[in-house]
C-alpha cells in the first residue's frame, strides 16, 4: 500500500467515494484520446528507477495503440523524454516528459519547453543533502530533481524540510510522490502537459482519459473534468480527483490489450 507520507494534502489530491469504478472498456474511436503515465501505470514501480522492467510487448503495444488512434496518444511521465526512450526505443508518440516540462509532438525530434530550465544550484544543494543523509539517490532531470529515499525512510522528515526550504527560496513547486520527493520548475507539470496536448489539431474534439498512479498524476486528473475527460487512477484506493481505478499494472495491460484485440477484429470483418 502506498505509505500515508507519500501525498499530497487532499485539497491538492481531490477528494470522492471510498472506492471508484473500473474504466468502460477502452474504444478506438475518432473521439478517444489517451494519455498515459510510465512508473507504477505501464511498468512496475522499482527501488531504483533503472531496475524498471519493461515488457518485451510494451513498446508494440504503444505503437499499435498510437496507430490505431491515429496519433490520438501521449505518454506523459516524470521521467525525462530521453530516459523513456532508452526504456522504450525510439517511438514516433507524442510524449511529454520531466512532468510536462518537455513536450514533443508525434511526428517530430523537436522537443518544446514548457517551462524553464532548473538551476544547477538546486540540484548541487540536494545531491549534498543526500550524500550526507544516507547517500540518497538523486535523480536530476532538465526542469526539476528528484530525491529517492526508498532505502532511507527515516531521512524523510529532514529531507522534506530541506525541501521546502529551497522551495520557497527558488520558487520552486514541490511533489511527494511513491518514495520520492521532487522540485519542479513552475509550469512543469501534467496538467499544462495535457492541456498543450489537447490545444493541437490532433486531439482538438476528443474525449481524454488519462492513466496515472502517483499524486504527481493530480495535476492532469484535475484538469480534465473541465475537457469533458475522465481520470483513471493505478493502484489502491486513495484520495483522488480520478473518476475510475484500475487496481494495478497488470490491470492496465489487459485494458489496453483487449481494446487492441476488438480494434483488430473490427478491423478484419
Amino acid at each position: 500500500m502506498t505509505d500515508p507520507s507519500d501525498s499530497l494534502s487532499l485539497a491538492e489530491q481531490g477528494s470522492g467515494p471510498t472506492d471508484l469504478p473500473p474504466p468502460a472498456p477502452l474504444r478506438i474511436a475518432p473521439q478517444t484520446a489517451l494519455f498515459l503515465d510510465f512508473d507504477g501505470t505501464l511498468v512496475e514501480i522499482a527501488d531504483h528507477p533503472d531496475d524498471v522492467i519493461v515488457p518485451d510487448t510494451l513498446p508494440e503495444v504503444i505503437a499499435s495503440l498510437a496507430q490505431a488512434l491515429e496519433g490520438r496518444l501521449a505518454l506523459v511521465s516524470g521521467r525525462s523524454i530521453a530516459a523513456l526512450e532508452a526504456m522504450l526505443g525510439p517511438l514516433d508518440v507524442a510524449i511529454a516528459g520531466s512532468h510536462g516540462g518537455e513536450f514533443r509532438p508525434a511526428g517530430t525530434d523537436t522537443v518544446a519547453p514548457l517551462a524553464e530550465p532548473l538551476p544547477d544550484r538546486v540540484v548541487a544543494h540536494l545531491s549534498d543533502f543526500a550524500s550526507a543523509n544516507g547517500n540518497m539517490l538523486v535523480e536530476p532531470k532538465p526542469y526539476s530533481v528528484a530525491v529517492h529515499y526508498r532505502r532511507h525512510p527515516e531521512a524523510l522528515k529532514a529531507l522534506l524540510t530541506k525541501a521546502e526550504a529551497l522551495a520557497h527560496e527558488e520558487n520552486l513547486k514541490l511533489k511527494h510522490g511513491k518514495q520520492v520527493v521532487e522540485l519542479v520548475m513552475p509550469g512543469s507539470d501534467k496538467g499544462a502537459a495535457l492541456t498543450a496536448f489537447m490545444e493541437r489539431a490532433e486531439f482538438a474534439g476528443t474525449q481524454p482519459l488519462f492513466l496515472g498512479d502517483d499524486v504527481t498524476d493530480e495535476d492532469a486528473f484535475r484538469v480534465l473534468e473541465g475537457l469533458g475527460g475522465h481520470g483513471v487512477l493505478v493502484g489502491p484506493m486513495r484520495p483522488t480527483a480520478a473518476h475510475r481505478r484500475l487496481p494495478d499494472v497488470a490491470a492496465v495491460h489487459d485494458w489496453l490489450s483487449a481494446a487492441l484485440r476488438t480494434h483488430d477484429q473490427s478491423e478484419g470483418n
